[in-house]
């Protein structure tokens, strides 16, 4: 079994380190005019700023940061001035983490198309050996020695980029931008995509400040709902209050979370807000956010005390079941469907739904942890790994790992409920071989997802995934004392399937052989020569 790789340990998944919740805002047309105005005006800032910034490249420090924020400072203010010169440097460091992951990810295709060329065409993989196959069809190998080049030209071009410390942003998107061109695919008109090309690229965002009042002096919502901002010098003749500030007429609430954000700004500590513009739906939000004091991650074994909800992630569904401390099933297993077709706004939808079910289906059973597959699909959508798999490759590009992992963190941290995460090698093979056929009952179907669900917990709960067995009879050898398939956690190959043992598989030995082959005739066997032999009786004495 050396073939099989390290299984990792089960840990606690770490709570969320930041909360976010978003309201309607209900603005008046003259509200709606004066925040277009002012999002435009800063958006134009912040766009000045990010040229500013990409042509410094690798030269920024923190005078040059300083500088950009003295210049915008004249034309808003040194909150407005601190907010935009930050939001800028935030998004020059994801472009930049981007180059990074495109550099990891052009090296990796570079690698496996030059591997697989190197074999001859229709070779098979061989794992033992470390080697791929290879392609099918001399048209497809062409065709990829024309993508390798291609590929070696982009990855010279990044490293040109990364090395001189140039990135490529757009503010609005580069998806929006490149919509331009394609408005009659996209069934918009000019108008259309200049409304949203506008509403994506405003700014009103302003960073909450602890010690101010309502914890925020730029945008500033108070504790009865009322939102006032602060004007940039620029724009100071729109101001409806005192201090150049514009009350808006309309009132948040905020609904989810709303008391958790009343404490923080009823006793000033920091909160940032944005607000921002839905040019389809032509309606207005804004979003508060603010951090939270780092909790500390609970042990595993006080969050497995009372067993654990296994899950067992799918494309269409999550398949569930409950496992006591022992690792034993029990109930029945419980799924739970899910679209993901449609669009961004339908699949978060679903996403959301489906682990509101599922948080509450692990409270009535009464656990208080849930396991799930560190599953990782990032490198796994290429057809250098999955050939010409087209459908399998699409299931995993559109399977929302990450977005589904980080709601189920963020929503149980709220239930109290612990998130342990495992290993997923094996889990699918072996939960189906060792317990799905066992489970299977004339009014349950247990499926394989079911099996790699009841894998996943004995996983997490720190068992081996086979099943325990009856022992042995009082006639055999080891008394009933010692059952060949348990393995303590502390027992190395513990997760691998039992060797082959050559030979027979019974403990009678065979005729001929043993400790005693030499005398056989003492005992009446079958095939002993005595028993074959004719009888005859001893001729008594007639004088008795």
């Amino acid at each position: 079994m050396g073939g099989l790789r390290k299984v990792a340990a089960p840990f606690v998944v770490p709570g969320p380190s930041g909360v976010a919740v978003r309201a309607r805002l209900r603005v008046s047309e003259t509200d709606a005019a004066v925040l277009a105005e002012v999002g435009t005006f800063l958006g134009a800032l912040a766009s000045r700023d990010l040229a500013v910034r990409s042509r410094q490249g690798l030269a920024h420090d923190a005078a040059t940061w300083a500088a950009r924020k003295r210049e915008l400072t004249g034309d808003s203010s040194a909150r407005w001035a601190g907010s935009v010169t930050k939001a800028t440097h935030d998004q020059w460091a994801l472009a930049r983490r981007g180059q990074m992951a495109e550099l990891a990810w052009l090296r990796g295709q570079i690698t496996a198309i030059e591997a697989r060329l190197a074999r001859p065409l229709g070779a098979k993989a061989n794992k033992h050996e470390g080697l791929v196959r290879g392609y099918g069809s001399r048209a497809e190998w062409h065709a990829k020695a024309r993508r390798l080049h291609t590929l070696k030209a982009r990855l010279t071009a990044v490293e040109a980029d990364w090395a001189a410390g140039r990135v490529h942003v757009v503010r609005g998107g580069k998806q929006l931008a490149r919509l331009r061109h394609h408005l009659g695919q996209a069934g918009l008109d000019q108008a259309a995509w200049r409304d949203r090309w506008e509403a994506a690229r405003m700014f009103l965002a302003a960073d909450g400040e602890s010690g101010k009042r309502f914890g925020n002096e730029t945008i500033r919502i108070t504790g009865t709902g009322q939102v006032s901002i602060r004007l940039p010098a620029a724009l100071a003749h729109l101001a409806n209050a005192p201090h150049g500030r514009y009350v808006l007429d309309a009132a948040v609430v905020f609904r989810h979370r709303g008391e958790e954000w009343a404490d923080r700004i009823s006793v000033n500590r920091a909160v940032a807000y944005r607000i921002h513009q839905d040019s389809v739906r032509r309606r207005w939000y804004v979003t508060a956010s603010w951090q939270r004091a780092a909790v500390p991650v609970l042990p595993i074994d006080a969050a497995l005390a009372k067993g654990v909800v296994a899950v067992d992630m799918n494309d269409d569904h999550l398949a569930a079941w409950h496992l006591d401390i022992h690792g034993n099933p029990v109930g029945e297993p419980q799924r739970f469907f899910y679209d993901l077709s449609g669009n961004t706004s339908h699949r978060d939808a679903q996403i959301r739904h489906v682990l509101t079910r599922l948080l509450h289906h692990t409270r009535r059973r009464g656990a208080a942890a849930i396991a799930i597959e560190d599953l990782d699909f990032t490198d796994g959508t290429s057809r250098e790994k999955h050939g010409r798999n087209k459908r399998f490759r699409r299931l995993i590009s559109r399977f929302p790992t990450a977005r589904l992992k980080a709601r189920l963190v963020s929503m149980a941290a709220e239930q109290n409920i612990a998130i342990v995460a495992v290993d997923p090698a094996y889990t699918s093979r072996w939960g189906a071989q060792h317990w799905q056929q066992p489970l299977t009952t004339p009014h349950r179907d247990t499926t394989r997802h079911d099996a790699a669900a009841v894998a996943i917990g004995r996983r997490a709960l720190g068992h081996p995934i086979r099943r325990r067995t009856a022992p042995p009879p009082h006639d055999q050898s080891d008394r009933a004392g010692h059952r060949t398939v348990q393995a303590r956690p502390e027992t190395r190959r513990r997760e691998e399937t039992r060797p082959r043992i050559p030979g027979p598989r019974s403990r009678v030995v065979p005729p001929g052989r043993g400790a005693k082959t030499g005398d056989q005739r003492a005992q009446h066997r079958s095939e002993h020569a005595a028993e074959h032999e004719p009888w005859q009786q001893d001729s008594l004495p007639l004088s008795l």
